[in-house]
């Protein structure tokens, strides 16, 4: 790049604003003296007092109208040809300037030089404005990544000016499939038709292409995500038009695709009455509200504007994030929501009580469990304490503080489980039954549904980390399918369902198609620009795909239903379903054998006791439901030792 143009684009703010300044004036009396040499064909004329007079008028009325314009606080490397627009004006106003300062200082100003001056000054003042600007973008770009951009309409031009802007991604070819749109010109980028993308490809080499089409409708966006997926290039997408309005995203922010997109979901738009319903006006109360689960039903709640919103969390850290996000969020819509951010454990009924009755709360979300498979079957005494005696102990806690509505959030696991997770979530609702019936005012529902997007323990954000290690992307089993929801659309439901429920009653959402898991995989490999392959054998692939086998009392397909007893109610996402349940005397008497189980860490009687329990839980294997190093040291200390357990906690692995 030439030394002077190097020189004015690493200069600081100031030198350059007094560079471009001292420029302009000179530019300015050059194209004045100028433009009176070309009328009068000749330099050798005389500048009196009159003549300096209607030069410096000229000169600082042009100047003043630049800082209006704000031509000082540009960045000339950014300057567009808008910009131009700007110093005509300018200069119009400055041509005016001089024929008024002539005729009042009578000066010898012949009166066609005004219109010799507009001409002059314009090529002067935006010509090098220009030329910097072209300079900087030709040598720049050749340090950006070319990318493709799909989409010529409104986003797609402004994703196109703002990196040509940026210094991230160099914008080379637009793509539409709108035949009216190919051949235009669209800041110097062309437009061809999407057709054309393999013939292209070669030639510019892309990085990846960017999706810049959000005005379709959700159909027409999986079939065209359906196209692109089998074309060789990494696909991602930029911001809703309604982020970008917000504040909450730029233009420049592209991104890989929604979670949504991947899978092909519809999320159904919610019922403003239900969702008011347990809420407006309210303190309301939601347990595990650091959670993936929690902390979306907090950001609902909030936006349906409680007089409290209680956020109960047994995590430290996970309770500050959501404190300050939910603090945040009420900030920004104005509310004058109470936030209560309280540590504990849901098996601290006392807590549970004190809180509910301090801040009288009358609906409450218990979020709070284990849910991951895998941990809770190495850990099964803590998963019980937690899933079903905290359940215990959170809706007690509700009974006795007299509060109105009470929802356990339950898991697809929890029908016919092969897991102790999924043993622990249907004993958990069976609590809720039982309770349900032993005459209070509070009403107990439970909510039933699958695997969320975007949730700690989705397989999605695994799998792009994988990919974007290189691989391999690990999934169990060929064959195995899961039910998927949007977290958002499930926290909704969640709180639409709590308000339909009537005491003791299950409600199952309705998820939509199971997705295979391996499809899931494969489809965000080739989103991502890849191709997968198998068995180590990678000439024709970029990502292995291994099949690890099923973790222990993991299932290839997961249930909503226990039985066929299911009506619909309301709502069309929302059903509700009779399942076998236990009088409160059977159940407390069930309670009391397991809860000694627990004091007594027998994890093989209290998984029995799980088994034995109306949970439909059929472990594959005992061997299988827990982990080997946990049950052998358990064994052997009680053969050893017949003391109590406690006193020998110390030895073991928590458990």
């Amino acid at each position: 790049m030439f030394g002077p143009i190097q020189f004015l684009l690493r200069a600081n703010r100031i030198q350059k604003r007094l560079l471009t300044i001292l420029y302009d004036v000179l530019a300015i009396l050059a194209s004045l003296l100028c433009a009176i040499a070309l009328r009068l064909d000749t330099f050798s004329f005389q500048v009196g007092p009159n003549e300096i007079a209607t030069l410096l008028t000229t000169t600082a009325v042009t100047l003043l109208c630049f800082i209006r314009m704000g031509m000082y606080r540009a960045v000339l490397r950014y300057m567009m040809l808008p910009a131009i627009g700007y110093i005509f004006i300018s200069v119009i106003i400055s041509a005016a300037t001089l024929a008024l300062s002539s005729f009042f200082f009578q000066s010898f100003i012949p009166r066609s030089v005004p219109f010799i001056y507009v001409g002059l000054a314009t090529l002067s003042l935006g010509g090098p404005r220009i030329l910097i600007r072209t300079i900087y973008y030709h040598h720049y770009k050749k340090n950006k990544p070319n990318v493709f951009i799909y989409g010529a309409g409104t986003t797609g031009r402004d994703l196109a000016y703002a990196l040509i802007q940026g210094d991230k991604y160099h914008p080379v070819i637009m793509l539409d499939d709108d035949p009216a749109k190919t051949g235009q010109i669209i800041f110097g980028i062309r437009v061809h038709h999407s057709s054309e993308f393999n013939n292209l490809l070669p030639l510019y080499d892309p990085v990846k292409l960017l999706l810049a089409i959000n005005n379709i409708n959700k159909g027409a966006r999986l079939r065209l995500l359906e196209k692109l997926s089998s074309w060789p290039i990494e696909l991602q997408s930029v911001p809703s038009v309604e982020d970008i309005a917000a504040g909450r995203a730029q233009a420049t922010d592209v991104q890989d695709l929604d979670v949504a997109d991947l899978l092909g979901r519809a999320p159904v738009d919610p019922n403003v009455e239900l969702l008011q319903q347990n809420i407006v006006g309210q303190s309301v109360m939601v347990t595990g509200a650091g959670g993936s689960i929690g902390s979306e039903l907090c950001r609902q709640i909030l936006s349906q504007r409680p007089a409290i919103l209680v956020l109960f969390e047994l995590n430290e850290y996970n309770l500050y994030t959501i404190d300050q996000e939910i603090q945040a969020q009420k900030k920004s819509l104005g509310l004058d929501t109470l936030i209560v951010s309280s540590l504990g454990s849901v098996q601290n009924e006392n807590r549970m009580f004190n809180l509910m009755k301090l801040h009288k709360v009358k609906t409450v979300y218990h979020a709070a469990a284990y849910k991951h498979v895998p941990i809770v079957e190495d850990n099964v005494i803590e998963g019980i304490r937690n899933n079903v005696f905290g359940t215990l102990s959170c809706a007690q806690a509700a009974i006795r503080a007299q509060v109105s509505h009470f929802t356990l959030i339950s898991t697809d696991k929890a029908v016919r489980p092969t897991n102790v997770m999924g043993a622990t979530k249907r004993m958990a609702e069976l609590v809720l039954q039982a309770l349900a019936d032993t005459g209070h005012n509070t009403t107990l529902t439970m909510v039933r549904f699958g695997n969320v997007l975007g949730s700690s323990g989705s397989v999605v954000p695994l799998f792009k980390k994988q990919i974007r290690c290189g691989g391999p992307v690990t999934v169990t089993h060929p064959d195995i399918i899961r039910y998927f929801m949007l977290i958002s659309e499930a926290a909704q439901l969640v709180i639409q369902a709590g308000a339909l429920g009537k005491n003791g009653q299950v409600f199952v959402l309705d998820m939509g198609e199971p997705v295979k898991i391996h499809d899931l995989a494969c489809r965000m490999i080739r989103l991502m620009g890849m191709k997968e392959y198998y068995d180590g054998k990678s000439d024709d692939g970029d990502i292995e795909i291994q099949f690890t086998g099923l973790r222990p009392g993991e299932k290839l397909y997961e249930e909503l239903l226990i039985g066929d007893n299911v009506e619909g109610t309301s709502h069309k996402k929302i059903m509700t379903a009779s399942e076998e349940k236990l009088s409160w005397n059977d159940m407390n008497n069930l309670l009391l054998e397991l809860d000694e189980c627990c004091h007594s860490f027998d994890v093989n009687y209290a998984i029995q006791i799980l088994s034995d329990a109306p949970t439909g839980y059929q472990p594959i294997s005992i061997s299988q439901s827990m982990s080997y190093r946990t049950n052998e040291i358990y064994t052997s200390i009680w053969e050893k030792d017949n003391e109590s357990i406690t006193n020998l906690s110390h030895l073991l692995p928590r458990n």
